[in-house]
Order: C-alpha cells, then sequence, then structure tokens
C-alpha cells in the first residue's frame, strides 16, 4: 500500500497564512522529511516485544460469585480463550508486521473482593506467577490518599478555585468527614475503592463552584461540621445517594 500512495499524486492545498504561522508549516514539513518511517516502526516493534507491558484491568469481573446462577457469556469466554496463546507466547499480525509475545510483560487486576485471586480462570492459572493480593481501602487509606499524593483532588479543587482568584482549604477533621463518607457509601452501595472520593468532592463543591465568580467571599473552609452539614441529607436518602453518589 506504501508504494501505491508514491505513485498516487499528491494533493496540494493552498491556503494563506501569516509569517510565523508559515515559519512553522515549513519546519514540521521539514522535520517530518529528515524522519525515516522505517526505523521508526522497527524501533516500536522492537520496543514492544522487549519492553510492552499489557494490563487487563477486567481479568476479575466475569467470575461467577458463589452461589449465583448464570448462564455462560459466549463473547467472554472468547476473550479468555483468544488471551490465552497471547500470554503463552506466540505472534501476532499487526498493521506494521508481527509481533513476538515472549517476553511482553502481563499484569491481570479485576474485581477480586468478590472472586478470589487464589481461583484464577482455568486458562490463566499458571500463567501468571506472581501474584499480589490487595485489601480494601479503609478510612485511613482514603486520608492519605487525600493528603499524600501531589496531586491530590482536594489540592486540584483548591486550584481550581485559585483560577477565580478564590481559596479553598480543608482542615484535618474535614478530611477525615469526606473519608468516612466516602467508606460509608462504599460498605452501603458497590465498593469503587478511591474513585468513591471523586463522586462525594464533587457533590460537597458542585453548589460552591457554581456560585463561585459571583460570591464576594473568596475564602472557602471546609471542616467535619460544614462536609457532615452538606452531605448528611444525601448519605441518609437512599434515593438521592442512589443517583448522586
Amino acid at each position: 500500500m506504501d508504494w501505491i500512495k508514491e505513485i498516487l499524486p499528491k494533493r496540494k492545498k493552498r491556503r494563506v497564512v501569516h509569517v510565523h504561522d508559515a515559519r512553522r508549516i515549513l519546519i514540521d514539513e521539514e522535520l517530518r522529511k529528515l524522519v525515516d518511517q522505517d526505523d521508526v516502526v522497527n524501533e516500536a516493534l522492537d520496543r514492544v516485544e522487549n519492553h510492552g507491558i499489557i494490563f487487563n484491568r477486567r481479568a476479575g469481573q466475569d467470575r461467577r460469585r458463589a452461589g449465583a446462577q448464570r448462564r455462560p457469556d459466549v463473547s467472554r469466554e472468547g476473550v479468555q480463550r483468544d488471551l490465552l496463546p497471547i500470554v503463552e507466547g506466540s505472534t501476532v499480525q499487526t498493521r506494521y508486521g508481527l509481533v513476538r509475545t515472549d517476553h511482553i510483560l502481563f499484569i491481570a487486576a479485576g474485581a477480586f473482593h468478590v472472586s478470589k485471586a487464589l481461583r484464577p480462570h482455568p486458562e490463566l492459572q499458571g500463567r501468571f506467577p506472581i501474584r499480589v493480593e490487595l485489601t480494601r481501602l479503609v478510612e485511613a487509606d482514603l486520608v492519605r490518599i487525600m493528603t499524600e499524593p501531589e496531586n491530590a483532588l482536594p489540592k486540584q479543587y483548591a486550584a481550581l478555585c485559585a483560577a477565580e482568584g478564590a481559596t479553598l482549604t480543608f482542615t484535618d477533621d474535614g478530611i477525615r468527614e469526606v473519608a468516612r463518607i466516602a467508606s460509608i457509601l462504599n460498605e452501603r452501595l458497590e465498593n469503587i475503592g478511591a474513585r468513591r472520593l471523586h463522586t462525594v468532592l464533587t457533590t460537597l463543591l458542585e453548589d460552591t463552584l457554581f456560585d463561585l465568580p459571583n460570591v464576594p467571599e473568596k475564602v472557602i473552609e471546609f471542616d467535619g461540621a460544614r462536609v457532615r452539614a452538606r452531605l448528611e441529607r444525601i448519605v441518609e436518602d437512599e434515593d438521592l445517594r442512589r443517583y448522586i453518589l
């Protein structure tokens, strides 16, 4: 197909641009001419074969719950069957050439709080030699997630408020209250782990962010009592909790 593209006449497009835009366009065109696509493809194939990582995050979601009666899902069984030769090591045809999967790192993850990692798919058992089991996140873990990372959610919302010239802060008891509510919701509803913090903070700050441009008070602080007052009705209301949190 590449040689056909070389034979076909290239379409030219005329347009009028400013000098600084024309300089950028000409530089981009000249840089593309310096790139050898064959070398790019060869380097990409080599990196995939020797440094590639395939992460399957749904490995545990199609396992049957204990005692559950469910008809087999043909599509999911087909996916596992197709993955088996790739995990074992094979040669896969791609648009850029053949890729050998012998040295690719495979990582499988999933909802193993429902289906234990000790009982993986029979097709995959023994082909993932290293197993790491994680426990559920507790309230203390959620507090650490909101305070220790450089781009923690409270810091992101603080930066968002700073763009409007406002200062947003959370006290220590405010952080703990958000973590407590998120932990309760994970127990009562589906356990989605740390992603629950995003939904809780979004609900907590929705009105504040909406009214922020027109509010003269540019210093906003959330302590435990204020967080509890904002979210208590939603947490206790079964109908609202189902659709908001």
